[in-house]
């Protein structure tokens, strides 16, 4: 049967649900690392998760019968987007977690990405930023603080809040922002299909050194492992990609980055509610304040 990308996405109902679905998924990723950290090092995890990817991915280039390019220029380009943007993220977001940071704390600062792009779009493209999107900026630098005052109270409280763990999360940070940049800007327009096929092998050579060079041990092959890893490849790297495919195609590209503020408020719940991890007033005021600045920083201008 031939199958296009176009036939696939022919559902009206599923054009409307597709953003809130695509929002509830990506939340759990930070869940699916917590669950499946404890029987795995972090690179290795994701090894395995890349590994599954470039599986699952082969199969969906042969089911819509896109093949891979063969400019290297382009193969070098997603590459390079990849090293940043699953490299440096998920190698990042994992580690912190596995260092002892709180998944709803990680997924919070990891969010601040817009905020961060806005700044450095401004610093180096010189783009003038708007009064609406200085303001933005200052809240979410407000609510961060109030965030990082309820780590110091759960360092007091014995929560592993390391430096070391925050260090990831600021790798993690600048991978998707610098690797998102970099593609928008400098990466030539390719099948998205193909583009991630692409920035999966490349993911996976880093996550394999760093296992490597960390020397890792084995995998505990614990049920919660193998439901973790098969959720994160078949739910995120399949499922949550396909819905954000169908938000582009049908016209939300333009409002895709607005749902994302949905995702560390649900994560934070998330966590909350599955590993009892602390929701403090304060850290619950911080949150709202962070995200009413990313609303701000990113809200369009007036015609």
């Amino acid at each position: 049967m031939n199958l296009s990308l176009a036939a696939f996405f022919s559902s009206s109902l599923l054009v409307r649900l597709a953003p809130w679905l695509f929002v509830l998924l990506w939340s759990t990723g930070f869940i699916s690392a917590k669950y499946g950290l404890p029987y795995s090092e972090p690179f290795t995890f994701l090894a395995w998760r890349m590994a599954f990817n470039l599986l699952a991915f082969a199969c969906l280039l042969k089911l819509f019968r896109v093949k891979l390019p063969g400019n290297y220029r382009l193969w070098g380009q997603q590459l390079l987007a990849g090293a940043l943007i699953h490299g440096a993220y998920l190698g990042g977001v994992f580690s912190a977690i596995d260092a002892g940071i709180p998944a709803g704390l990680t997924a919070l600062l990891v969010g601040l990405q817009p905020l961060l792009t806005g700044l450095l779009v401004f610093v180096f493209w010189q783009q003038k930023l708007r009064l609406s999107q200085w303001l933005g900026l200052l809240l979410g630098l407000l609510g961060v603080l109030l965030v990082l005052q309820q780590t110091s109270e759960m360092q007091l409280q014995g929560v592993a809040v390391t430096w070391t763990g925050l260090a990831w999360v600021l790798l993690a940070l600048l991978g998707i922002t610098l690797g998102t940049l970099y593609q928008k800007n400098a990466c030539e327009s390719q099948s998205p299909l193909t583009a991630s096929f692409i920035q999966y092998v490349a993911c996976l050579g880093l996550m394999l050194t760093a296992a490597w060079m960390a020397d890792e041990g084995p995998v505990h092959w614990h049920p919660d492992f193998i439901l973790a890893l098969g959720w994160s490849v078949l739910v995120l790297s399949v499922g949550a990609l396909l819905l954000l495919l169908l938000m582009i195609r049908a016209g939300e590209s333009t409002r895709t980055a607005s749902y994302f503020y949905l995702v560390p408020p649900l994560t934070a719940l998330e966590a909350w509610l599955l590993f009892d991890e602390s929701m403090t007033l304060l850290a619950l005021a911080g949150m709202l304040i962070t995200l009413m600045g990313v609303y701000w920083a990113n809200r369009p201008a007036r015609s």
